[in-house]
């Protein structure tokens, strides 16, 4: 196993359209949503530690979660675990991260990656990453694995490459937003998109370096802890400064400005996992496809629901078609399908008609 290899596990995230499963208290990361017998975040875990030595694997998160993760992945010490005392997206807490490993050691390569996605061909996903970090070492350039796109989806954003290359790695001309339908299906037919799955990989000392051609207000803000990172003065200089850092995403602070950055079609399959629906797909269906997680079902003229319920609850549908239907304690949701992406929207609702505990 290299012992230059990083990994750096996203793991702060609310997962809000998976309510009322995922709460702000206990976020889908923490669940076993595909009813596997491993969470979310242990699967990531397992997966990074076949090629990363699970010492050098940093699990960055809000405060409130630390005790879970030190829970569900008991290889991680206290130290593995990086605590954001604010939220203030993407770009601060991986250059917070980044220097960390930088000064335990300076020759390392990093992967950046979510803790809550889908991916079962582990071994093609560690042939991936390990091309990338390949090209990282060698190279001053930032790597990302595209997502070869399998439909016009409007809900992520793309990668377009440069046409005309043999090579494994492509050169990104530019990330673009999350388009509408007809833009979407221009994207697949001109046959260089991908869709941007979030998983980056780059040597601490290009990704730093880059801070500080591009972000230096953040460069100098985080740098300034150089001397505290990995001691015990840390949690205090994280705790007073941390709150500082402009609220952005690692998309408009670095990836939008760099002109070295490369991507890899994935040779994986992969989802995000960002929906009911999305995980409906993932999931066995019965003969009418109805996708059952932990339940005991008896369903008469129900067709293409998504059906979950606490372990071994009996579950009781006639004549409902495409609906989420998500059984947990205090909420029952009995949902459209069609309407996923309003869960958000209902979630808020919810709260301030009945108050923030039951979110």
């Amino acid at each position: 196993m290299n012992n230059n290899y990083y990994a750096v596990l996203m793991a702060g995230g609310v997962g809000s359209r998976f309510w009322p499963v995922s709460t702000a208290a206990y976020p889908k990361q923490f669940h076993d949503m595909l009813g596997a017998g491993r969470t979310l975040i242990q699967k990531t875990f397992d997966r990074l530690s076949r090629f990363i030595p699970s010492e050098n694997i940093l699990i960055l998160t809000n405060e409130r979660y630390n005790d879970l993760v030190l829970e569900q992945l008991p290889k991680v010490t206290p130290e593995q675990v990086v605590l954001e005392p604010a939220m203030r997206n993407t770009a601060p807490c991986i250059l917070y991260a980044a220097l960390k490993i930088q000064k335990m050691n300076p020759n390392a390569v990093m992967i950046v990656a979510p803790s809550d996605h889908w991916i079962e061909d582990e071994e093609a996903f560690e042939n991936n990453v390990k091309a990338c970090f390949d090209k990282c070492e060698k190279e001053e350039v930032l790597c990302t694995l595209g997502i070869q796109p399998s439909y016009p989806n409007t809900g992520f954003g793309y990668i377009e490459f440069e046409k005309g290359s043999d090579a494994e790695l492509k050169k990104v001309s530019q990330f673009r937003e999350k388009p509408d339908y007809e833009t979407a299906k221009e994207f697949l037919a001109q046959g260089n998109f991908l869709w941007n799955a979030g998983i980056f990989m780059w040597s601490v000392e290009t990704i730093v370096n880059a801070f500080k051609a591009y972000q230096p207000s953040q460069y100098e803000l985080f740098q300034n802890g150089v001397s505290c990172y990995n001691s015990v003065d840390e949690k205090a200089f994280i705790a007073e400064n941390y709150p500082k850092a402009e609220n952005i995403s690692i998309d408009y602070a670095i990836l939008e400005n760099s002109q070295a950055i490369f991507t890899l079609p994935a040779t994986f399959d992969w989802n995000d996992l960002g929906t009911w629906g999305a995980l409906y797909e993932k999931l066995d269906k019965d003969d009418a496809d109805n996708a059952v997680v932990n339940s005991k079902v008896h369903l008469m003229h129900a067709k293409g629901n998504m059906i979950r319920s606490p372990k071994g609850k009996i579950v009781v549908v006639d004549g409902l078609e495409d609906f989420i239907i998500v059984d947990k304690e205090e909420v029952l949701l009995i949902y459209p399908k069609s309407k996923q992406q309003d869960i958000k929207n209902v979630l808020n609702e919810v709260k301030n008609k009945f108050g923030d505990e039951y979110a």
